[in-house]
């Protein structure tokens, strides 16, 4: 196999070039990392992983973490979306992934303690949890961090535009009539991001719209799942005055409610409209199809690679909020009344 110094000589530049070139470096012509590439290819060339490090001081590596106590885990189709999108583009810049561990092995007792010992580059974090206490250290280490799905003023944070997507939700079920709108929250503990935002703004919105929030139209989710949303429609079924639409924190929980809403005998969107929140992929399979907000995890991955590698290559930590937008998806779920 030919070694860096070979390869400069065959393509007629410096060995620095060639270096820049297999580190994905931008200040090079597309010319000449075309040229370099395909000679590499040609090659066979593959870097050795300690003469990256000793030339560049990174490992070309990025260790990903998840934090979160509901017991969904990354089965949830939104967090295994965004970890693809991720994966996508540290690709592209040439890092590769180190999940998180708590290693007995290694005796490291925290997820830092593990991500010192592996050198890693940056550090992504999916947490729900503002407070959760592993989450605050990787924040003030030194590592590079960006945090995905909560909001934090104080490191680098992408999250999607949750109150533009209740606005766009509410205000599209008050234009088919509705004024009788309840809340199915993800979960009540004040300690989950995504669902503490989304239920602040059901209540900012419902007051801009000017209408009443009647005792018991706020229920809780429990878990964002499935048996969560069937759970709380009944208990909104079960009211005297009971709504006609319902908007609920996620689209596990909209399929939930629906569920429990023919249970009872009653139909979709005919006696109760349904909205969630997510878009994932079953959305458009169940029955009726679900209306819901779109969440982007492709731009969620990619922006959170992009903050992290400008943080690896200015050498200093960050602060950047990124929000990216939601859209409505208008299906089957939702109907005009009267």
């Amino acid at each position: 196999m030919s070694t860096i110094y070979e390869i400069a000589k065959i393509a007629g530049v410096s060995p620095t070039t060639v270096s820049k070139v297999i580190n994905n470096y931008p200040d090079v012509s597309d010319k000449t990392r075309a040229k370099i590439k395909k000679i590499l290819d040609e090659e066979n060339f593959l870097p050795n992983s300690q003469a990256q490090f000793l030339s560049t001081k990174k490992t070309w590596t990025l260790g990903i973490v998840y934090f979160e106590d509901l017991g969904v885990g990354l089965n949830h189709p939104f967090f295994s979306g965004v970890i693809e999108a991720f994966k996508r583009q540290s690709d592209k810049y040439g890092y590769s992934l180190l999940f998180g561990s708590k290693n007995d092995r290694l005796k490291n007792d925290t997820f830092l303690e593990y991500f010192k010992y592996r050198c890693v580059d940056g550090i992504a974090i999916i947490c729900t949890d503002p407070n959760d206490k592993e989450t605050l250290e990787l924040i003030e280490s030194d590592f590079p961090i960006v945090v995905i799905d909560m909001f934090n003023k104080n490191t680098s944070t992408v999250t999607s535009d949750n109150v533009q997507g209740c606005s766009l939700a509410l205000n599209y079920l008050y234009k088919l009539g509705h004024r009788k709108i309840a809340h199915i929250q993800g979960v009540a503990q004040a300690d989950n991001w995504p669902s503490s935002i989304r239920k602040k703004t059901y209540i900012e919105v419902m007051k801009k719209l000017n209408l009443d929030i009647p005792e018991g139209y706020i229920v809780d989710g429990v878990n964002f799942d499935v048996s969560g949303g069937y759970d709380a429609m009944k208990e909104l079924l079960s009211l005297k005055d009971r709504p006609t639409a319902v908007f609920a924190s996620g689209d596990k929980l909209a399929i939930g409610a629906v569920d429990a809403i023919k249970d009872a005998g009653l139909r979709v969107p005919e006696d109760i409209s349904v909205i969630g929140f997510d878009n994932i992929e079953i959305a458009k399979y169940v029955t009726p199809k679900l209306t819901t907000i779109r969440q982007n995890c492709q731009e969620i991955g990619k922006a959170a690679v992009d903050i992290l590698i400008e943080q690896i290559n200015k050498k200093e930590k960050l602060k950047i909020n990124k929000v990216i937008p939601v859209e409505l998806i208008e299906r089957e779920s939702c109907r005009k009344i009267d």
